[in-house]
């Protein structure tokens, strides 16, 4: 039976206070190393782990990360059906931050995290700026959920601002029509460069959706996914030249885009060559800027903002449809406008 905690303190145990105010106690017997007391103060499991550093036993490790911590929280997180329902690209993106959060700051306690707190690691990732704004989303996620869940009282992700990358006001790059003909003198239909072009031009699809779709995904004409990013189901006519450019290509067996072995591409893989091809063609482009080219196409020839939201997998109101119309519009606007007038030979002295 172990003893009731002792009234006065030990010999070799020593309390202090971290900077970020918790108190921890270790052992130190001598001038030794100090060793780390993990478990509550008072606790049994405290007395055991005390007795056993005095020995010079090694102390027992705890099973997992301590109760209240930012690890514990974290793993309460990624259990849970909030978790489940992200998409596997942002569980995959969020599982990255959250490795990184818990090296440096893991076994700190969840309450003693704060608006501050955020704010000091999102700006020491200022030089990266969608390195940052990946942390703050994530951090986000936790804590709202921490707060629906009660673990927490505040969320102190609250109020602090993502920071602005270089291409933040355009976002990536879309295609001008110049580029995409570029593209396309250079990869000629029947080429598997040219039959990525044309299914992320003639889908709007991204590249994550692309590199899945295969002939099991189309029936009369149309394809039907279930995409990654939000889980939507999306149907959307084969257009001609997209059917030409497959009838045209040695295809893979589950997907339209396969490596030189015939073997579907992951969605990094396939991003990385695609740039390569990009390059050889001689344009800036990327995979996503050929998406934003199919949404300006579907604008400029008059698609309304329901209709975007349908083709490209928007939600309803969304602002990314609301762009392309409003830009479209514009143009048309433009070049309807009666011509301005200019200025008067006339100046300062003369008659009207």
């Amino acid at each position: 039976m172990i003893d009731a905690m002792p009234r006065a303190k030990p010999p070799h145990l020593v309390r202090e206070r971290t900077r970020h105010g918790q108190l921890v106690w270790y052992v130190r017997v001598g001038q030794g190393k100090r060793i780390r007391m993990r478990e509550t103060y008072g606790s049994e499991a405290f007395w055991r782990d005390y007795r056993l550093a005095v020995e010079g036993s090694p102390v027992a490790r705890a099973a997992g990360p301590s109760p209240g911590s930012l690890s514990w929280l974290i793993a309460r997180y990624i259990e849970s059906a909030e978790w489940s329902d992200l998409s596997p690209a942002t569980r995959k993106q969020r599982h990255t931050v959250y490795r990184a959060v818990e090296e440096t700051a893991g076994a700190e306690p969840v309450k003693l995290i704060d608006r501050r707190t955020i704010l000091a690691g999102r700006d020491r990732r200022r030089d990266r700026p969608h390195a940052a704004n990946n942390f703050l989303k994530a951090m986000r996620g936790l804590f709202g959920w921490a707060v629906d869940r009660e673990y927490v009282a505040s969320n102190p992700t609250t109020g602090v601002k993502l920071l602005s990358g270089e291409n933040d006001d355009a976002g990536f790059h879309a295609w001008t029509e110049e580029e995409l003909a570029a593209f396309e003198a250079r990869w000629p239909v029947g080429t598997r460069q040219r039959l990525a072009f044309d299914l992320l031009l003639y889908t709007g699809l991204r590249r994550g959706d692309a590199v899945r779709l295969g002939r099991q995904h189309v029936r009369g004409g149309e394809l039907t996914l279930r995409t990654e990013k939000t889980g939507a189901v999306v149907t959307r006519p084969i257009l001609a030249p997209l059917a030409a450019s497959i009838a045209a290509t040695k295809t893979g067996d589950l997907a339209f885009i396969a490596t030189e072995r015939g073997t579907p591409f992951t969605k990094e893989s396939f991003g990385t060559w695609f740039k390569k091809v990009c390059r050889e063609a001689g344009v800036p482009g990327a995979a996503h800027g050929l998406r934003k080219a199919g949404a300006r196409r579907a604008a400029e020839a008059g698609a309304t903002e329901a209709q975007l939201n349908a083709l490209f997998g928007w939600a309803a109101g969304s602002r990314e449809s609301a762009t392309y119309t409003r830009t479209a519009d514009n143009a048309r606007l433009a070049r309807n406008a009666p011509v301005l007038p200019t200025p008067s030979k006339n100046t300062e002295g003369s008659s009207p």
